[in-house]
């Protein structure tokens, strides 16, 4: 039996729905965005790129935990941190104005304790190494305010090492010494080390020194469509092997298709490839991505779950790839620096 959007919305009332990335975050720091309030779905194109998480889209959708990822320009590289803190002063004072409707969360049972009381998890994640202006000494800060996962590039190459694609990309150039440096500094700190947008060669150098699970937060898979900003088979498998889990980003451009059915392409490939532990939803929401058609934004999630129990996957592996590997990876990392700094662990 399959669902249909309507039992695929009662499956998120009983599951905890997770979106490893969304920059929401960005837009609520530069323009005032308001994150309670509703806003208006918006026609799919270049210039409608943002405007796709708010909280009664997030409850609409059925999602339990958001991730919110922290972007910054990275030239000049000397203010990145700033601008990280002051996103998460963003989400702080959304908190502040709405603590009913949503709460920071750093666990598995945070997530769940947060559902079970009607709020919507907050979790954060900075998005390029940039923000750590050359120097681990800002690992522990953003960590005891509850960043849970740190990406050490974006589009622009940085003291850890080179991206797949974007300024200074280098497909020679690995892990840098101070790169080796932060991978276990955030191991010390239970920082989870976010793999999207890195180099091949730095990809690997980071799992030869790391021991911890990893993420990659936002990204599509070279077994379906093949693009740079892709994973091949090897990848997938090397993540699977460490515990870790693999967003699927909702970006047609490297889904190879604009609709629903792409996002699920993408999924049951590394299904096929390393198994069910693996897959996770990365939707890249307010990061200038073009929404597939039937997900259009986070309220559409429900539509997602559908089509991939049209597909014959049974609830257990739905209730995996919509958040419960996901969250055995938050439980494999546990954020030691925001516990020692937070001794009741009140998220």
């Amino acid at each position: 039996m399959t669902l249909d959007p309507i039992d695929a919305r009662a499956l998120h009332d009983e599951v905890c729905v997770l979106d490893l990335h969304a920059d929401t975050a960005k837009l609520m720091d530069r323009t005032g965005y308001d994150l309670a309030v509703e806003h208006e779905r918006r026609l799919p194109s270049f210039l409608n790129y943002a405007g796709h998480v708010d909280l009664p889209r997030l409850r609409a959708g059925g999602v339990a935990g958001q991730f919110f990822g922290f972007w910054t320009v990275p030239y000049p590289e000397r203010g990145c941190a700033h601008s990280v803190h002051r996103q998460l002063d963003a989400i702080d004072r959304a908190i502040e104005a709405s603590p009913r409707e949503i709460t920071w969360a750093l666990t598995s049972a945070d997530v769940r304790a947060a559902k079970a009381r009607g709020q919507v998890a907050a979790l954060g994640g900075i998005e390029g190494g940039q923000a750590l202006e050359s120097s681990i000494d800002g690992i522990e800060g953003f960590a005891r305010r509850g960043v849970r996962y740190v990406g050490l590039l974006h589009f622009s190459a940085n003291a850890i090492g080179a991206p797949a694609k974007g300024r200074g990309a280098d497909p020679d150039r690995g892990l840098s010494p101070f790169g080796i440096e932060v991978v276990r500094e955030l191991e010390r700190t239970g920082v989870i080390v976010d793999l999207a947008h890195i180099n091949r060669r730095g990809f690997f150098d980071v799992l030869e020194h790391s021991t911890m699970a990893p993420l990659v937060t936002h990204t599509g898979v070279t077994g379906v469509h093949p693009h740079w900003r892709n994973l091949d088979d090897d990848q997938l498998r090397a993540v699977g092997a460490r515990g870790g889990a693999v967003g699927i980003i909702f970006a047609p451009r490297f889904l190879g298709g604009a609709g629903v059915e792409a996002v699920c392409d993408h999924l049951t490939h590394i299904i096929k490839v390393c198994g069910e532990d693996v897959p996770a939803l990365g939707s890249d929401f307010d990061g200038f991505v073009i929404p597939p058609v039937g997900l259009e934004d986070v309220a559409c999630m429900p539509n997602l779950t559908a089509a991939l129990s049209a597909r014959g996957l049974p609830v257990r592996v739905l209730e995996k790839i919509l958040g419960g590997n996901v969250l055995r990876v938050l439980d494999e990392v546990p954020p030691t620096s925001w516990l020692a700094a937070h001794p009741v662990g009140d998220a």
